[in-house]
């Protein structure tokens, strides 16, 4: 498969927001094209759309016939905007504004780790267009869990936190303005009004985002079509070639037999 070159759609801002965007085609599935949902993904926190889990999916869609949008938030990858700028509920929206006026038909939202935090946000506020969710080691409510008492005490004195990251050369950064819209935005605190089919996936090597809250997630939506795959040496990044095999596997079972 050959990367097309990023297009572009501007915030009503002026920011423009980069994107890649491929549309179903006609093959010998059961569905006609214009009746399969739309594939999104949606990376994790300082992650972008060229990350190896959304290229896979973006392939595999394109061998399947369905259509894929993958995309950078605001800050992020090819994407204009300073990173500090941005917050989980301005992410929110620039993923609302890409879907709404991209995607004509329904979405599935593939989320991966804080990508799976706005995938939740992002289905409630669409009910109707969102017609599956699939989380990769989903991480809401992480502003609450991910930090030590300490760190969120720095982050509101000093603005921001900077720690080291083992994904890459630029510090992780945390900024008071993120920090305090995930707090905001919280959603393990009771019932989350999604009734529409649920996958979740998620390692149990994993040291970034423990796999419980994966499975407290599952328990709290309030649909019933929920189901939940644990890889017992599978760690946060779930990029091994088994672990795409098994992303994919869940990915088809569910586009074939609840969608």
């Amino acid at each position: 498969m050959e990367e097309k070159p990023a297009e572009y759609l501007t915030r009503p801002d002026g920011l423009k927001l980069a994107y890649r965007l491929r549309s179903a085609s006609k093959t010998a599935s059961e569905k006609p094209s214009s009746d399969k949902p739309t594939i999104v993904f949606l990376p994790g926190y300082m992650s972008d759309m060229q990350g190896g889990k959304a290229q896979a999916i973006d392939r595999w869609a394109e061998s399947q016939g369905f259509g894929c949008l993958r995309l950078d938030y605001a800050g992020c990858g090819e994407s204009e905007g300073a990173f500090e700028d941005q917050t989980l509920i301005s992410w929110r929206d620039d993923v609302l504004l890409l879907i709404d006026q991209l995607v004509k038909g329904s979405v599935l939202l593939i989320g991966s780790s804080m990508g799976g935090w706005l995938m939740l946000l992002v289905a409630m506020q669409r009910t109707k267009k969102v017609t599956g969710i699939f989380g990769i080691a989903a991480a809401p409510d992480f502003t609450l869990w991910g930090f030590s008492q300490e760190q969120k005490l720095e982050i509101l004195r000093e603005g921001k936190l900077v720690e080291h990251s083992d994904y890459g050369p630029e510090p992780y950064i945390t900024t008071r303005g993120f920090y305090q819209s995930g707090e905001a935005n919280r959603l393990l605190h009771g019932p989350i009004a999604i009734d529409c089919p649920a996958r979740f996936v998620h390692g149990q090597e994993d040291t970034d985002v423990p796999w419980q809250y994966s499975l407290e997630t599952a328990k709290l939506l309030r649909s019933t079509d929920v189901q939940t795959l644990f890889v017992k040496d599978g760690d946060h990044r779930l990029s091994r070639p088994k672990d795409i095999a098994i992303i994919l596997t869940t990915l088809a079972a569910m586009l074939k037999y609840s969608l």
